[in-house]
């Protein structure tokens, strides 16, 4: 009797053993959250970002921003391993960190051209916590630090199959495009064509039965530097092309003042040829010379 008893006890014991193993292989986790500073439409890009990220995780502000090793510890609190962080500079300048915590790489990121769904109003709609299909152009492969970010970023934006909160369809395609030496984003909805949703439905329209059409948010990323360690560290690449906002909005500024002392330099060049003009026309018998 007791042998029967410990051969049902290890059954069950390995039923409660087969229940509690997860199956994942890829479980893969974001955390996102931004620093003090943020307006409201880098806000809304992050809401955008957590709408189509069923796999992330959206932390408080983060006080500081010049100790970003901060975020490997968070990170390990909210049980994430990528985490993605807005850095906003003088309520205007936004520059996205991404970072596979803790270990790294990491890399850092200027955002331009930013235009939140509300902002768009575009047509396409997908289901919210749906998968997605990650699109990379060919230039990701031209240079090794292309390929590394292709790497980070199919790691960041890949949802792993059966994560929290993701629903099992795929219905929209993330795009990646490098074009003049940055990286554009955009996403679009699959439609598939049917003869329920296609009036006038033919066999031209079934060849053809695949199309895209733009969700949004749309928004540029300009590469500042590429970091091996999580939020810092050693430097694998840094973009020697990269202008900082703060020395265009100063030529802007100088070229604005340049043109404020030409202006005054032209009135005062005209006050003296008046004043020329005027000296040339006494005579004789002018008011000046005879009433002085």
């Amino acid at each position: 009797m007791s042998s029967k008893f410990k051969a049902a006890e290890e059954a069950t014991q390995r039923v409660k053993e087969s229940k509690v193993q997860d199956k994942r292989i890829n479980k893969q986790r974001v955390m996102l959250l931004s620093s003090r500073g943020i307006t409201y439409r880098h806000r809304h890009l992050l809401t955008d970002l957590e709408g189509f990220l069923p796999h992330s995780k959206k932390d408080a502000k983060l006080d500081t921003k010049s100790d970003l090793y901060l975020l490997n510890e968070l990170a390990e609190l909210n049980n994430c391993n990528n985490a993605i962080f807005f850095e906003v500079r003088k309520r205007q300048d936004l520059y996205l960190w991404m970072s596979k915590t803790p270990n790294g790489p990491s890399a850092k990121f200027h955002v331009q051209n930013l235009h939140t769904m509300d902002e768009l109003k575009m047509t396409g709609n997908c289901l919210k916590g749906s998968r997605h299909v990650l699109s990379f152009d060919k230039n990701f492969d031209s240079a090794p630090h292309w390929q590394l970010l292709k790497e980070l970023l199919g790691q960041v934006f890949n949802v792993p199959k059966g994560s929290r909160r993701s629903k099992p369809f795929v219905d929209h395609v993330l795009s990646f495009s490098i074009v003049d030496n940055r990286i554009w984003f955009r996403n679009y909805q699959i439609i598939e064509k049917t003869p329920q949703n296609t009036p006038d439905f033919t066999l031209e329209d079934k060849k053809n039965d695949i199309s895209l059409i733009e969700i949004g948010p749309r928004f540029c990323l300009t590469v500042v530097r590429i970091f091996d360690g999580s939020f810092g560290g050693p430097t694998v690449f840094e973009n020697t092309e990269f202008v900082h906002p703060n020395f265009v909005r100063s030529m802007e500024r100088r070229q604005k003042s340049q043109k404020y002392a030409k202006r005054q330099a032209a009135i005062k060049e005209r006050d003296q040829r008046v004043a020329v003009a005027e000296e040339s026309r006494e005579t004789e018998l002018s008011n000046k010379n005879i009433f002085s």
